[in-house]
């Protein structure tokens, strides 16, 4: 499969700014593998009449962090962008990050943050062109840092979103059962859950798994090569529970249907999938890449939300799906003016 094969024209203005009033109100494509049929749901919320009691949703509970911050180079006082990826030593304070212009900044440079310059970092590698690894000079407890670094952050709205950071975001852009800090992207197809459609589909006797993938900005990197086997994906840290393994195995040992809700549940279910058919605990990094065609070995249905074209999360949703199935529901999707993107409409691929 190559990467031409994904290319789709998207309009700017079907990408959508912001979500539905109610999460649990976006629009819901239904896509049958098995039958090939297409069905348009007026909510989302109506995907609870395809489940049943004993099936299990697999939710990936990772939680966001605002991690775009705006500081000033020392002496010229340019504005820079600093784009916090992950800590790298708590003791002290460094942190992986994006520079934004990368040029100006080198090794040995500092950076001033807050109206009072009250946080200061200092550069001491390079990682990539973008890519520094930075030092806060911060003398209080760990505790207190990631608070004062946290308060001059900004929640990282894809830059697909174009349109100014409201306060609002920083609730919009993180799924309610949200419990484990460290993505820089939220689970987008998580999105779409409320608080009282997860009690209601509780009534129904659905189970919950939760599992803990911190998605990376490497969800967005331009795949820039043809043959799809020769692109890396970034890694991603990775925890799948014993508890959540067993919710898992019992539902396929029973004869349920095992839901994976977003792209990175269904890459951490494939990481996970040993050769009997069941998944098992893990904790470390993943960068498992899937593009059709592929073979999976444990979800059932898919959910997902429309995205981009050249994305690898539409060429793992086309491999789910089956790539023509996919592709003529995303031309629907386009003719029928679905939202695309993180805060856009829904699909359900069964």
């Amino acid at each position: 499969m190559k990467l031409s094969n994904f290319k789709f024209k998207l309009p700017e203005e079907r990408i959508a700014l912001y979500p539905t009033a109610n999460r649990d109100e976006a629009r819901l494509m239904i896509v049958n593998r098995k039958t090939g049929e297409i069905e348009q749901k007026q909510h989302f919320k109506e995907i609870l009449n395809y489940f049943d009691e004993g099936d299990c949703f697999v939710f990936n509970d990772t939680k966001v962090f605002p991690a775009r911050l705006y500081g000033n180079k020392e002496k010229t006082g340019a504005k820079i962008e600093v784009f916090l990826l992950r800590e790298l030593n708590a003791e002290m304070h460094l942190w992986d990050v994006l520079v934004d212009p990368a040029r100006k900044i080198r090794i040995g440079n500092k950076l001033y943050f807050g109206d009072d310059e009250s946080l200061v970092a200092e550069v001491i590698d390079n990682t990539t062109s973008r890519g520094r690894t930075l030092r806060f000079l911060y003398d209080g407890s760990h505790g207190d840092f990631k608070n004062a670094l946290f308060a001059l952050g900004e929640t990282p709205l894809p830059r697909s979103i174009s349109r100014v950071v409201e306060p609002e975001d920083e609730e919009r852009f993180q799924t309610i059962y949200a419990k484990n800090e460290g993505a820089v992207v939220a689970p987008a197809a998580g999105l779409h859950f409320s608080r009282e459609l997860l009690k209601r589909m509780e009534i129904k006797g659905i189970d919950f798994a939760y599992i803990t993938l911190h998605s990376g900005l490497g969800n967005f990197r331009e795949i820039d090569v043809e043959d799809l086997t020769k692109h890396k994906m970034d890694s991603e840290q990775l925890i799948v529970t014993e508890e959540s393994t067993n919710i898992v195995n019992k539902a396929k040992e029973n004869g349920h249907k095992v839901i994976a809700v977003g792209t990175s549940v269904m890459r951490t279910l494939e990481t996970c999938v040993s050769t009997d058919g069941k998944i098992k605990p893990f904790e470390g990094w993943t960068n498992k890449f899937i593009f059709p065609p592929y073979d999976f070995g444990i979800a059932d249905a898919m959910i997902s939300n429309f995205h981009a074209p050249y994305s690898t999360l539409l060429m793992m949703t086309a491999a789910f799906g089956g790539y023509d199935l996919i592709m003529k529901a995303y031309d629907i999707a386009l003719k029928e003016n679905y939202r695309f993107g993180t805060y856009g409409d829904a699909m359900l691929i069964i």
